[in-house]
C-alpha cells in the first residue's frame, strides 16, 4: 500500500482538489487496495471545513466529488505514515522541510514534479481569483495525478 498526502495552506482549495482527483483516478484504475490518498494544510484556519464551494463546483463539473472531504492540519505522525508527501508550492515544501524529521525528508516533493504535460512547478492558489484560476488548478492537478499514478506503478 502506497500512501500519498497532498499539502497546501488551509486544505480547502488545492490539496483537497488533488486529493479528490487522485482518489477518483485510483478508483477508476482499480488501484484502491494499492494506493491511499489524503490531504492536509500547513495551517489550521479551516480545520473541519469542507473544501471551498468554488473548488467543489469546478471539480464536480469534471466528475470529482470533494463534498465528503474535511480540512485538517498536517501533523507529526503524517511524516511517518505517508510514503509521499506532496506540496502544492515552494512555501509549503519549505514548511514541510522545517517540520519533518530528517529520516522522512526523502518523502517530501513538489506535487508538480509529477506533471507530464505542464512545465509549471507550483500549483497557484485560486482562492482570491475567479473561475479561470480553479480551472487552471484542475488542469495542473489532473496532469500531475496521472504522473503520480505512472510513478507508483
Amino acid at each position: 500500500m502506497q500512501k500519498v498526502l497532498m499539502i497546501c495552506t488551509g486544505n480547502i482549495c488545492r490539496s483537497p482538489t488533488a486529493d479528490g482527483v487522485l482518489r477518483h483516478k485510483v478508483l477508476a484504475q482499480h488501484l484502491a487496495g494499492q494506493i491511499e490518498v489524503d490531504s492536509a494544510g500547513t495551517q489550521s484556519y479551516h480545520v473541519g471545513e469542507a473544501p471551498d464551494r468554488r473548488a467543489q463546483k469546478h471539480a464536480l463539473r469534471r466528475g470529482y466529488d470533494l463534498s465528503a472531504l474535511r480540512a485538517r492540519q498536517v501533523n507529526a505522525m503524517d511524516f511517518a505514515e505517508y510514503d509521499l508527501i506532496l506540496a502544492m508550492d515552494k512555501s509549503h515544501l519549505a514548511y514541510l522541510k522545517q517540520h519533518c524529521p530528517v529520516n522522512h525528508q526523502h518523502k517530501l516533493r513538489l506535487f508538480m514534479t509529477f506533471a507530464t504535460q505542464s512545465s509549471e512547478r507550483e500549483v497557484p492558489d485560486p482562492y482570491y481569483g475567479g473561475d479561470a484560476g480553479f480551472e487552471l488548478v484542475l488542469d495542473l492537478i489532473e496532469d500531475a495525478c496521472d504522473g503520480i499514478l505512472q510513478s507508483l506503478r
